[in-house]
């Protein structure tokens, strides 16, 4: 969802986009003006490098529920520095989650009292994605970009506005629509098209 949303983003400003996928025989749709389908696999180097070859920025919106999460990230975290510095990215911004967001200092969502252990377990892979980019003696200008600690709406419309933060969970008025897909897509193509924010954790929210 996230993935698609950018593309889609990416592509109605004019950009050329690579969509990365394991099995694009799935993702047919995903093909068209402006966007070039391949295969790839976002845990290991060589096949980011081949993938990434003359581009600006990677996107990293991948997720896999049938592998450990902890494995997971942390393995693309590593492929992806490496493999897309072979292939001369120097830039790569990664969707993060909610609840590696602080809600006082050095507290984050995910431990919260009672939180769901299937969801911590999930959040900690992102965690530990996040360690690796940030003790990773690298020359990418990597960026993670984490969306409210809810659940995101995939169905409505860009608006184009959002706020950003720094670690800590934004404050949001309890009425307020849940943030959208749309508009963290226009919050990451924003931040290609005029990089404000460098090796760090930000969160968006609208």
């Amino acid at each position: 969802r996230a993935g698609r949303r950018a593309v889609a983003e990416a592509v109605a400003r004019g950009h050329q986009v690579t969509a990365v996928v394991r099995d694009p025989a799935r993702y047919r749709e995903l093909a068209g003006d402006g966007v070039t389908l391949v295969a790839g696999d976002v845990t290991q180097a060589g096949s980011v490098a081949t993938v990434a070859a003359g581009h600006d920025v990677a996107i990293n919106a991948a997720a896999r529920m049938d592998v450990p999460s902890q494995a997971f990230f942390v393995g693309a975290a590593h492929a992806l520095l490496e493999g897309l510095a072979q292939a001369g990215v120097g830039r790569l911004l990664v969707i993060g989650i909610g609840t590696i967001l602080e809600t006082a200092p050095g507290v984050l969502v995910h431990d919260a009292p009672g939180f769901p252990a299937q969801w911590r377990t999930f959040s900690l892979g992102h965690a530990e994605e996040l360690d690796v980019l940030r003790t990773a003696d690298t020359g990418i200008d990597w960026l993670m970009v984490a969306p409210p600690p809810t659940v995101l709406d995939s169905e409505a419309t860009r608006t184009g506005r959002y706020r950003i933060g720094g670690e800590q969970v934004l404050p949001t008025d309890k009425d307020a629509a849940p943030f959208s897909y749309a508009d963290l897509a226009v919050a990451l193509i924003d931040e290609i098209e005029a990089p404000k924010h460098h090796r760090t954790l930000i969160a968006v929210a609208s």
